[in-house]
């Protein structure tokens, strides 16, 4: 691609400056750094350039993308949950990320609407934007198909939204939940796994300690932008 082409040029000229001794290698990695479309973690990379025969540790392929970076030829992203991603730097383009909490796809967007908001809350509140990132978590829509089955409650995540579909077991099991604030159609977040042999999950501003056995009868699904966060006792206050 000439851009491509444009932009290998550029960085040979400042490499043959500044770094001339090894400029030769760090232009066979922004090669195939070039190549990559998508966010790339230093064993990816590593492992395109082992495919072009070109092999090299993971400190020194630090070391040159760090290179690179300085030049503005890159940037390294540190998104949530994941390793350490590079991705290319356009000059004048600025772009801001979906990215999916299951499978770690991320998605560049850029909304001009979005950042005319920016600038009108930033002016509102008498802030001049020097910089800024967007970063949205969430689940891509692959993995929001899978997850739109019902799963017993201790399969949930830490950290997301469930809405309780139903209660299996006997009459006891349900008064108990019923009592505990827990009822089909009810809003629920885990907050955590970890407590003893039991969850911890918040329903509105309540924490409710649930044991794993009697949390196994309550399934969920996944909380879509569709479901109403309010539980069938509320709806029939309203």
């Amino acid at each position: 691609m000439p851009h491509h082409e444009s932009e290998k040029e550029n960085l040979k000229r400042l490499l043959l400056h500044y770094e001339p001794n090894i400029y030769e290698d760090i232009l066979k990695v922004f090669e195939v750094f070039q190549s990559i479309d998508d966010h790339v973690t230093i064993e990816e990379l590593k492992s395109k350039l082992k495919d072009k025969g070109i092999e090299l540790d993971n400190e020194t392929l630090k070391e040159y993308m760090a290179k690179i970076i300085a030049l503005g030829f890159a940037t390294k992203k540190d998104f949530q949950d994941q390793p350490t991603k590079y991705e290319h730097r356009h000059i004048g383009f600025h772009h801001d990320h979906l990215i999916c909490v299951r499978c770690g796809k991320i998605v560049e967007f850029e909304d001009q609407e979005l950042e005319n908001l920016q600038q009108a809350i930033a002016k509102k509140y008498g802030f001049n934007i020097i910089r800024h990132r967007m970063e949205m978590y969430g689940l891509c829509n692959n993995c929001k198909s899978k997850m739109e089955r019902t799963m017993p409650l201790p399969l949930a995540k830490p950290g997301e939204r469930y809405v309780i579909k139903d209660i299996m077991g006997g009459r006891m099991a349900r008064l108990r939940l019923f009592s505990m604030g827990l009822r089909p159609g009810d809003e629920v977040e885990v907050i955590s796994d970890s407590f003893g042999d039991g969850l911890i999950v918040a329903r509105g501003e309540t924490r409710i300690a649930v044991g794993k056995g009697i949390a196994n009868k309550i399934l969920v699904t996944l909380k879509s932008d569709g479901d109403s966060i309010l539980s069938s006792t509320d709806k029939g206050q309203s």
